[in-house]
């Protein structure tokens, strides 16, 4: 999304959702589905996601982390494959979760997953709802808005202005943890195609001889990022 007025910058934020991803509270973080050789993206096939959910979430991530402005973006780093790769697998499933009720959507989110539903069923029942209520709003699908428009509509999203059955109304923030883990994953897992977040943020992916490094602060690293793979940028 476009930097608002009295927001940080979207460097900044991007910055501090790296340092913070480990910290997050709530249990929406994705696993480690791996991807295979990755195609150009406008030839790859999703898992999980229909052609309209496929679009809807390339849609989404293009304004959640936008080409424009510096830094590579959602698009360029190949999110939505990690998204669809991540809902096709364990986590999608909500394989290792306790998914016993009662739940409380109302609860403290330290809590933690409050929906009966699965990520993947949050995604699949999410997106109609919201493309719906675009709908009715604005008069065509999210796909169909204009940029300004989708920007708008995400926020309204966010900010719970968009009412939505409890068990999905948590879709945003599911749907923002997801692309952010996507930006910043290892590219072994779908997202951050080329380590391009990686060089764009001087983090040193899964090199070995970092710890001399890890309390050199504002003083920027020599070397390129290395994958889990050995992949080096």
């Amino acid at each position: 999304m476009t930097d608002l007025p009295g927001h940080p910058s979207r460097r900044g934020f991007l910055k501090g959702t790296a340092a913070g991803m480990a910290f997050a509270s709530l249990p929406l973080h994705a696993g480690a589905q791996q991807a295979a050789e990755p195609v150009p993206l406008d030839q790859y096939q999703p898992t999980f996601f229909t052609p309209e959910e496929w679009a809807f979430v390339m849609a989404a991530a293009a304004r959640l982390i936008p080409s424009a402005g510096d830094g590579p973006g959602a698009i360029e780093t190949r999110v939505p494959v990690f998204i669809d790769l991540q809902l096709a697998g364990e986590y999608g499933q909500a394989g290792d979760w306790y998914m016993v009720g009662p739940h409380m959507p109302d609860a403290d989110p330290f809590l933690g997953w409050q929906s009966p539903l699965t990520p993947a069923q949050v995604y699949r029942q999410a997106i109609p709802a919201f493309d719906a209520w675009c709908v009715d709003r604005y008069g065509g699908s999210f796909t169909a808005l204009t940029e300004e428009q989708q920007d708008e509509a995400l926020a309204l999203l966010q900010e719970g202005e968009v009412e939505l059955a409890p068990e999905i109304r948590d879709f945003f923030t599911i749907l923002l943890q997801n692309t952010k883990e996507g930006y910043f994953s290892d590219p072994k897992y779908g997202g951050n195609h080329g380590m391009q977040s990686w060089v764009y943020i001087g983090f040193p992916g899964a090199r070995a001889a970092y710890l001399d490094w890890a309390e050199r602060h504002n003083v920027r690293y020599p070397l390129g990022p290395v994958s889990i793979s050995g992949e080096r940028a």
